[in-house]
């Protein structure tokens, strides 16, 4: 069999090689691959670079040209002198801050804590709440203050059940209208965005290592401490920029709330453009308001990658 087999090889009629189907792929390609390789590689990032310079970058370059430009004529730093040297404009960069910040660390302690309990407490509609979470991230920042209002407003049902009871002419609760009800308020909307990236690094623990140290004798808080704090720390980052920022241009529930003494940078914008019609001005604020921002997202992206965010 094995010299028949040779003769048949050696002797018989040549036979082609029948080429495989990657050969053929190779050799032909089909009409869409000539297209992608006719067409460089940046034509398609166009449309998109396109789209973000119209939409994004040119109105804030032209936010940027209204800044240099005075009322008077001409291009000047002399609005940046005017604004800065404003009391106006150092007490709502202050008070800014301080809300931004009082508002990440409560949203931080509170979100940790809700998150912890909704993570590793089983209790009946744990799950429905948790995705009650994802439906309040959908919600617009005025629409929790008004429910704030209905409640604690001056005229809200606290204050009406109490003068109702007492006789009173005006009820107790009239924190909203003062900083501590704008932090009451931010904590309250932005909490949720602390309480999502946690959820889902919680997610990912092993159970098994929190059994372990529960069988070692290790109390609830050092659990929490040794164990699960340090998964959740790229979370907590994550969530905390995200609210620090957001806080930092926030408008809506500082002009809810009706604290005519709290005033930020956005709304400071809102009062020089819309109020006093000075535009060089409102687009100063704007820039440095986008100077922040952009520098504390850059702060993120460092410590995110520290961290391993």
């Amino acid at each position: 069999m094995g010299s028949s087999g040779g003769r048949l090889v050696s002797g018989g009629p040549a036979v082609k090689a029948v080429p495989t189907r990657s050969a053929l792929r190779n050799a032909c390609p089909q009409p869409g691959q000539r297209e992608r390789r006719g067409v460089p590689r940046f034509v398609w990032a166009l449309p998109p670079v396109a789209l973000l310079g119209v939409f994004f970058l040119y109105p804030i370059a032209l936010v940027v040209q209204q800044s240099v430009q005075p009322d008077t004529g001409g291009t000047s730093l002399q609005p940046y002198s005017d604004v800065f040297a404003s009391e106006a404009f150092r007490e709502a960069l202050g008070t800014t801050v301080w809300l931004a910040v009082g508002s990440t660390v409560g949203c931080l302690v509170l979100g940790f804590a809700l998150a912890l309990v909704i993570a590793f407490v089983p209790f009946p509609g744990g799950k429905a709440v948790a995705k009650f979470i994802d439906v309040f991230l959908s919600f617009p920042s005025f629409l929790i203050t008004l429910a704030l209002l209905f409640i604690y407003g001056t005229k809200g049902m606290a204050n009406g059940i109490w003068t109702d009871a007492t006789g009173a002419a005006d009820g107790p609760f009239q924190f909203l209208t003062t900083p501590w009800g704008v932090l009451l308020a931010e904590i309250t909307y932005f909490t949720p965005f602390v309480m999502r990236p946690l959820l889902a690094a919680f997610s990912q623990i092993d159970t098994a290592q929190i059994e372990v140290a529960s069988s070692l004798g290790a109390k609830p808080a050092r659990i929490v401490r040794r164990v699960i704090l340090p998964e959740a720390l790229p979370a907590l980052a994550a969530g905390g920029s995200l609210v620090l920022v957001m806080c930092l241009n926030e408008f809506g529930i500082v002009l809810f709330t009706g604290a005519k003494g709290v005033t930020t940078l956005p709304m400071l914008v809102y009062s020089k453009a819309i109020l006093e019609s000075d535009y060089p001005a409102a687009c100063v604020v704007a820039v440095v308001n986008i100077a922040i921002s952009v520098g504390l997202y850059s702060l993120y992206r460092v410590v995110s990658r520290r961290v391993g965010a």
